[in-house]
């Protein structure tokens, strides 16, 4: 567990930890599952929410290492947790190389720490607002050989970029600079279907603007489908978290209504 800074004040609540605290991690500090508390009863099914995207996050990078891709690029990947990329696609591919990047210092140095030892992984901390720093990064240069096929994984994070232009700019400027045979994972927040939380959604953005520097912006489908223009998407395309491809073992939270879990993934390959 983190120690708690003498500071608190200097500490603010941050989208990493907030989620981290949803996994049931010990990375987060009292700021943060304050402000994951006050998310929670906003959305009782947040927690459950969180760990299906944590699954789907799992099975769509094996589907990809199985594809034959070797090379990962991790963006908004968060505080270490059960099932890091690193741990399922090297299972898959020995050698597989995978580049995390995360705004949260506290992400990246916790990173750093589980990845000391392996030659095939690292992590640099930047903002995912600015794509060209993070292409243009020497560790992610070192890392990742941009003449080669790169999974590009976008996993419940462009909910934080609200500005549609810059969210879409983010994207294309990303995937451009990534060769044919590419893929991209994506995950992000809707509550499409579900008008009775609209409530409550105008509380969670509330919150994360208020406790965090992050704020909250879930899309509908159509507006998240947007995001793979130009690319062919895998079966069975844009779904529900917990539709895509499950396996036994997962969780099973949302199997009736799988709208409950507030969050629409895909994964596609770039031609």
């Amino acid at each position: 567990m983190l120690r708690e800074p003498q500071d608190r004040a200097s500490k603010p609540a941050t989208a990493a930890r907030i989620y981290d605290y949803f996994l049931g991690g010990t990375y987060n500090f009292e700021a943060d599952r304050q402000a994951a508390q006050k998310m929670i009863e906003l959305f009782p099914m947040v927690r459950a929410g969180a760990r299906n995207n944590r699954a789907f996050l799992r099975r769509a990078v094996r589907h990809i290492a199985t594809a034959g891709i070797t090379q990962f690029l991790d963006i908004g990947s968060g505080i270490p947790t059960e099932g890091n990329v690193h741990d399922a696609v090297q299972k898959i591919q020995p050698g597989a190389r995978v580049a995390y990047v995360d705004i949260d210092p506290v992400a990246v140095s916790e990173s750093l720490d589980l990845l000391t030892g392996n030659d095939d992984a690292t992590a640099i901390r930047a903002d995912l607002r600015e794509p060209r720093s993070i292409l243009d990064h020497p560790a992610v240069r070192g890392m990742l050989d941009f003449d080669q096929p790169i999974a590009l994984l976008l996993s419940a994070v462009l909910h934080f970029v609200p500005d549609d232009k810059l969210a879409t700019d983010i994207v294309e400027t990303l995937l451009d600079a990534l060769p044919a045979g590419s893929y991209l994972l994506l995950s992000h927040g809707s509550v499409e279907g579900m008008p009775e939380r609209a409530q409550q959604l105008e509380g969670a953005k509330d919150l994360y603007k208020r406790d965090t520097a992050s704020l909250l912006s879930p899309r509908t489908r159509e507006e998240v489908l947007r995001f793979f223009d130009g690319l062919q998407l895998v079966e069975p395309g844009l779904v529900w978290v917990p539709q895509w491809r499950p396996e036994p073992g997962d969780p099973t939270d949302f199997i009736d209504n799988p709208t409950m879990s507030a969050s629409l993934g895909g994964v596609a390959v770039k031609s």
